[in-house]
């Protein structure tokens, strides 16, 4: 399986709810980056996964829609815990959205899995992977 990779990064602010998230339940900020994993069986006619240029140019669009955000105050997210977790499928589901609407290149529809690591700090990440 061949695979690209591109990254990039957001910062949005955002609290908990439930005693598990101990300080985190008060109003707090968060850093991302973020690594978008496109994998294929095979390259495309012109010997690629999916353009790198188009699949940066994309991550960026769907981050900038969170990024500086409280997401407290969005309403998609309301009675939901905004989760490391949580945030890679977001991130995920946007991107397939993308790739479905042409904006990675037709070659991109080629696509059979992405993966979307969320790297909260250089210990601690989350990742949500399915098929495009």
């Amino acid at each position: 399986m061949y695979s690209l990779n591109v990254r990039d990064h957001f910062m949005i602010a955002h609290s908990f709810t439930g005693e598990v998230f101990g300080p985190a339940q008060r109003l707090h900020g968060a850093t991302y980056v973020v690594d978008a994993t496109f994998r294929r069986e095979e390259l495309d006619d012109d010997g690629l996964v999916v353009d790198i240029g188009l699949a940066g140019a994309t991550l960026k669009a769907v981050l900038g829609d969170l990024d500086f955000r409280n997401l407290d105050e969005e309403a998609e997210f309301t009675g939901q815990n905004t989760t490391t977790e949580f945030l890679a499928r977001t991130v995920f589901d946007r991107l397939v959205v993308a790739i479905g609407e042409g904006r990675l290149g037709e070659g991109a529809r080629g696509l059979e899995r992405l993966s979307v690591t969320l790297h909260e700090s250089h210990v601690a990440w989350a990742s949500f992977e399915g098929s495009v």
